[in-house]
């Protein structure tokens, strides 16, 4: 009689083990396929088509409020750069006429950036977008986990097991999710974190547009260049990340060792999640921008 009892025990024990297994497994790799997915949409997004409304906000205060600021600063570039030009020549002893055609070019050149800035700054994005949805075309393999497969692999692996080691193995996939949880965060924050400087950066546009015309200032406005750039084509290098572990998590065997198969999707997510988050570094770095 006993022994039944116990037989039952430990029996609802392990459905119970089992069912906290899989249902901790569910939940850790639908996160993660949703951000994984999430990361190539994201990154192909220009600025205003990742949210509308702060693009308008963002477009109409660099229009409102900076440019009004880039035209002061280009009346005192233009003026630094006529009384450079005047005094360089033998202080204006040596005057010829195409200094001023040359000078006037150039202010030409200054008003036109200034007045098309956010058209410039925005073609660089759509730029930085043509280049990820053709990366996107080209990277081959899904990120997606297949969860019932390897739900079906443990499965038959537990029926093995005993409660000890149930227990442990409930212990480690609450680990692990909880982890991955916070991978799913970290991943959100890196990409929401890449737009929300976009738009800063944006914003304030036409101040380094302004400088452009002269040669001491314009290192200010070639910099801010190389960081836009940078900023477009991070989503190319975050995209090769996605492709990368894309192709390890296609080679993650689904065994009977579920401790392995386990570990080894928590560590190429946290791979994934690390090479997203040196990617704006090593972008500014290519375009030796700083």
């Amino acid at each position: 009689m006993f022994d039944k009892i116990f037989e039952a025990i430990n029996e609802w024990m392990r459905n119970l083990l089992t069912g906290m297994v899989d249902s901790n497994l569910e939940t850790m790799f639908t996160d993660v396929n949703e951000k994984t997915s999430e990361i190539a949409t994201q990154v192909g997004m220009t600025p205003q088509g990742w949210n509308s409304s702060i693009y308008s906000m963002v477009q109409n205060l660099s229009n409102s409020v900076i440019v009004p600021i880039a035209g002061i600063i280009i009346t005192m570039v233009l003026c630094y750069e006529l009384i450079s030009m005047l005094t360089e020549k033998n202080n204006m002893h040596e005057i010829d006429t195409w200094m001023f055609f040359k000078y006037f070019f150039k202010m030409w050149v200054a008003v036109y950036l200034v007045s098309n800035t956010w058209t410039i700054t925005m073609a660089v994005f759509d730029l930085g977008q043509n280049v990820v949805n053709s990366a996107a075309s080209a990277i081959s393999g899904s990120t997606t986990i297949d969860i019932t497969s390897m739900i079906s692999a443990m499965d038959t692996a537990m029926e093995s097991m005993g409660i000890g080691e149930l227990f442990v193995l409930v212990l480690e996939t609450f680990i692990v999710s909880f982890c991955m949880k916070i991978m799913s965060i970290l991943i959100t924050v890196i990409l929401y974190g890449r737009m929300i400087e976009i738009y800063l950066y944006t914003s304030v546009a036409p101040i380094p547009f302004a400088t452009m015309s002269n040669r001491e200032w314009g290192q200010m406005g070639t910099n801010y260049f190389r960081g836009l750039f940078a900023l477009a084509f991070q989503a190319f290098l975050m995209m090769v990340c996605v492709g990368i572990y894309a192709a390890l998590v296609a080679s993650i065997p689904m065994t009977s060792n579920i401790h392995s198969s386990l570990f080894g999707v928590a560590a190429y997510t946290v791979i994934l999640c690390f090479s997203l988050m040196k990617t704006g570094t090593l972008s500014k770095s290519i375009f030796n921008a700083h």
